[in-house]
C-alpha cells in the first residue's frame, strides 16, 4: 500500500468511529445513563428493546461505550422518588423516563442533570416543561398529547359499540396525566349524552374488583394509560372480556394484550426518539442551551392484530364499521381491533 493511501485509510477510520468510542478511549469512563422504567421489565421489554437498538445505531452499546443503569419502580409511585434520588447519587449523566409522575420525581430530585422522557400527556400542563418548543431547564422529551386524542377516542368507541350510553372510565387517578386523561374523556362523554361511572385504582390488587363492581354499570369502559395500567394490561384486559367490557386505550400494547381497541402515539417510535435526544446531553455536556425541544409525536395509530382473523371472529365483524376494519393498522388514521371484539353487541 502506498503510504498516501495508508494515511488517508487511517483519516477515513478516525473519522467514522463512533464519538461514544472516543469519549470512552479519551476519558477511560463511560457516560452512564440512568433508565427511570415507571413499570416492570417484561412490561417494558419492547420499547427497552427499541430504545437499545437505536443507541446501538448511534454508535452508543450498552457495557462497551456506555453504560445503563436499570431500574423498575413497578407501577409503585413512592419508587419513582427514590429511584430518582438514587441516580443523583450515582451522578449519571442523563436521566431516561416514561410518564408525567416519574419526570415530576425526577425533576424535584435533580435540576442539572438531563432528563429526557419517551410519553407525556400534557407536558406544559403539568409543568414539566414551560412550552414544548422551549422547554428550558433540564427536562425534554415527547409529548404523547394524550389529552388532545380523548375526543377522537370516544367518538371512535360510540361509533363502534351501538346504543353506548353508559362509559366506565377506569385509571390510577394518582397520576397527574392519568387524572387529567380521565377527566377529559368523561367531559366528552358527558357532551355526547353518556352516563359516566369512574373507578380509580392505585394499586395491582385493584384491578379485579373495580371491573367486578362495574358488571352491569357500563356497557364499555376506556381505560386511562399509566404506569400502573401498563405493568398489569394483561390482567386488565383479560379480566374486562370475561366480564364482557368492550375496551379502549390510548397504546396499541394494550391491544395485544387483548384489549378492543387503541388510538394514540406510537410507543416504539417515540422510544427511538428518546435514544437519540438521550445521547444528544452526553455529546453536548449538560449546558441547558444544548437541549432540544419537546415535541409531539407526530405518528399517531389506530392498532389491531398483525393476523386479524386468528383473534377475532368472522361473525364479529359485521358489527364493526367497515371504515374502521378495512384500514391498515401500522400507519395514521388505522384501525385497531384485538380480541376484544367479541364484546361488542351485535348491530341490528
Amino acid at each position: 500500500m502506498r503510504r498516501r493511501d495508508f494515511i488517508t485509510a487511517i483519516a477515513s477510520s478516525a473519522a467514522i468511529r463512533p464519538l461514544a468510542m472516543v469519549h470512552a478511549q479519551q476519558t477511560g469512563k463511560l457516560r452512564t445513563i440512568g433508565f427511570l422504567g415507571a413499570g416492570t421489565s417484561e412490561a417494558w421489554r419492547q420499547w427497552v428493546a427499541t430504545f437499545l437498538q437505536r443507541l446501538r445505531e448511534l454508535g452508543w452499546v450498552e457495557g462497551r461505550t456506555v453504560t445503563i443503569e436499570f431500574r423498575w419502580a413497578e407501577g409503585r409511585e413512592e419508587r419513582f422518588a427514590e429511584i430518582a434520588a438514587e441516580f443523583v447519587r450515582l451522578k449519571v449523566d442523563v436521566i431516561v423516563t416514561s410518564g408525567t409522575s416519574p419526570v415530576i420525581a425526577a425533576k424535584q430530585a435533580t435540576s442539572t442533570i438531563p432528563i429526557v422522557f419517551a410519553t407525556a400527556g400534557d407536558p406544559v400542563g403539568a409543568g414539566l416543561v414551560a412550552s414544548l418548543a422551549r422547554p428550558a431547564g433540564n427536562v425534554t422529551g415527547v409529548s404523547n398529547q394524550f389529552t388532545d386524542l380523548a375526543g377522537k377516542r370516544v367518538e371512535l368507541l360510540h361509533e363502534v359499540i351501538p346504543g353506548l350510553q353508559r362509559l366506565a372510565i377506569l385509571g390510577d387517578y394518582g397520576s397527574p396525566s392519568v387524572a387529567l386523561d380521565m377527566n377529559a374523556v368523561a367531559e366528552l362523554a358527558h357532551a355526547l349524552g353518556m352516563q359516566v361511572v369512574k373507578s380509580e385504582i392505585r394499586r395491582a390488587e385493584d384491578i379485579v374488583p373495580a371491573l367486578a363492581a362495574l358488571k352491569g354499570q357500563a356497557q364499555a369502559l376506556y381505560i386511562a394509560s399509566g404506569p400502573l395500567v401498563d405493568s398489569n394490561r394483561v390482567r386488565l384486559n383479560t379480566v374486562a372480556l370475561a366480564e364482557g367490557l368492550p375496551t379502549l386505550h390510548g397504546t396499541r400494547e394494550q391491544v395485544e394484550a387483548g384489549g378492543l381497541m387503541s388510538y394514540g402515539a406510537n410507543r416504539l417510535y417515540q422510544f427511538r426518539r428518546t435514544a437519540d435526544r438521550a445521547t444528544h446531553p452526553i455529546r453536548a455536556g449538560h449546558q441547558p442551551q444544548n437541549r432540544q425541544g419537546a415535541r409531539p409525536d407526530d405518528r399517531t395509530n389506530f392498532a389491531r392484530p398483525r393476523r386479524q382473523g386468528d383473534r377475532i371472529k368472522i361473525s364479529w365483524l359485521r358489527c364493526v364499521p367497515p371504515s374502521l376494519v378495512l384500514l391498515d393498522g401500522s400507519s395514521t388514521g388505522a384501525s385497531v381491533l384485538g380480541a376484544g371484539a367479541s364484546t361488542i353487541p351485535a348491530r341490528g
